[in-house]
């Protein structure tokens, strides 16, 4: 059992972690015709938006209210009212998603109230879902923002079903959590409609932010699930969590609904897909299809294959608390050791990392753990690449950021076919690096062969001199 760690230091000198409100943002931009409203400074707003941008290469919805020094100190219900008032004339959004900032929450604005008063203010309102979440970046991390937007998307958003109301046993809530990237979510939505079920993803970045044109520019988001089909969710016959941030929104969800719901902490490896291919055989009453036991086949024998590579390697791992749960256990499953591991957030599913500490901390705390425990492999967000230059050892990019490399949306890295790339794409990294710099070449052999010759000319020289003298 991992025991979770927070370091003494002053600082982050080189941060790991994403701040609340830009987890909370990109869970909304999962909605179809959403528009993301930090309530805070431009600057809070600029820099989550550039990494958003870099990230997935797209044009990204996001605006702000603009808060200044003065109107920080005075209360924000003026620039929260004009911020409303301008999205909704100029790009007609569908949903707006406020998410407050350090400087408004150590004012203490009391946004819901503010809300009540603009409704009351302007009736044309009344009909738009206005979905405010309490995100301080002084605490918690990108995963917390985001676990925070969807259960009150659930809360606010899902109507209660009537006491007569029929379920639909096909029907499937899925609720990812912000891990899983655009081709993930593709990647589950095509398993379960294989077994004959139709899945409603919330949030559901797989339509908004995997990379595609649209016919028509819009200013808010391009794809997504609707404010509609969320309403309806408490139809469904299951909810399907993945990642242990989505508990509390599936709690939330059975609560309210009724539905039942079944909690995945990680789909990445043999045995957790195993148990989702178990489950919705039974929920669907169909046999798993023949491709998935043909993947099954395939990532066992990929297994096999990369094991060589991968087993009793040191891994250094930087990375939220679901992703660094999901990628450790897959690796440790593959003998690998996880010999440092940093997060950026208290979460249940630290304790289960196999390893002996979880370090809360930063990217210098990854560097210098990786450092003295001789890790053969780095893994983290794109902001990790220098130290795994300094470390000189290979680095594969996981999480976000992922800004000098192109595809991050389309990174796969659940289900049988998902897992079997990854380790691929892990052992080719330690090939390509024994290859590169610990394999002997015909350059190193010459270099080699000319090494003790060398050696004796200096030891027979020195003796010359010692003569001499």
């Amino acid at each position: 059992m991992a025991i979770a760690t927070v370091p003494t230091k002053a600082c982050a000198v080189n941060p790991l972690k994403m701040s609340q409100p830009i987890g909370a943002a990109f869970a909304f931009m999962g909605l179809s015709g959403a528009m993301p409203l930090l309530h805070g400074s431009q600057g809070c707003t600029s820099f989550g938006l550039t990494l958003f941008v870099r990230h997935f290469k797209e044009a990204v919805p996001l605006q702000t209210t603009a808060m200044s020094e003065v109107a920080t100190v005075l209360g924000g219900y003026e620039n929260l009212e004009q911020a409303i008032l301008n999205i909704y004339n100029r790009t007609k959004p569908k949903i707006i998603g406020i998410c407050s900032t350090g400087v408004t929450e150590t004012n203490g604005d009391d946004v819901d109230a503010y809300l009540k008063l603009i409704r009351d203010k302007h009736p044309q309102l009344a009909k738009l879902p206005l979905v405010y979440v309490s995100t301080p970046d002084f605490k918690g991390a990108f995963q917390d923002g985001w676990e925070k937007a969807v259960t009150r998307i659930v809360d606010l958003l899902v109507e209660r079903p009537n006491v007569s109301g029929l379920r639909d046993p096909s029907r499937v809530n899925v609720l990812p959590g912000c891990h899983l990237t655009p081709g993930d979510l593709d990647e589950l939505r095509t398993i379960l409609e294989d077994f004959g079920l139709r899945p409603s993803f919330l949030p559901d970045l797989a339509r908004s932010l995997d990379g595609h044109i649209p016919d028509e520019f819009t200013a808010t988001t391009i794809g997504g699930i609707g404010v509609d089909e969320i309403a309806s969710m408490g139809r469904a016959g299951w909810t399907i969590a993945v990642g242990g941030q989505m508990r509390r929104a599936a709690e939330v969800m059975q609560a309210k609904t009724g539905v039942p719901i079944r909690l995945f902490e990680r789909l990445c490896g043999l045995d957790p897909n195993d148990d989702l291919m178990t489950f919705l055989s039974e929920i669907s009453g169909r046999p798993v299809p023949s491709k998935y036991r043909r993947q099954r086949g395939q990532l066992a024998d990929a297994m096999l294959d990369t094991h060589f590579h991968i087993g009793g390697r040191k891994l250094a791992i930087a990375a939220e608390p679901d992703l660094l749960f999901d990628l450790s256990s897959m690796l440790h499953d593959m003998g690998a050791e996880v010999a440092a591991a940093v997060t950026t957030t208290q979460s249940a599913v630290i304790e289960r990392i196999k390893t002996e500490e979880v370090l809360i901390g930063d990217l210098e705390d990854l560097e210098e753990l990786a450092k003295t425990r001789r890790c053969d492999l780095l893994i983290t967000h794109s902001h990790g690449r220098q130290a795994a230059a300094r470390l000189k050892i290979p680095f594969y990019r996981a999480g976000f950021p992922m800004f000098d490399r192109l595809g991050a949306g389309h990174q796969l890295s659940i289900g049988y076919r998902g897992t079997r790339d990854l380790i691929f794409d892990i052992a080719n990294l330690l090939i390509a690096d024994r290859e590169e710099n610990h394999q002997p070449t015909p350059d190193s052999w010459r270099g080699r062969a000319a090494l003790p010759a060398a050696a004796a000319n200096r030891s027979s020289k020195g003796a010359t001199e010692r003569s001499i003298a």
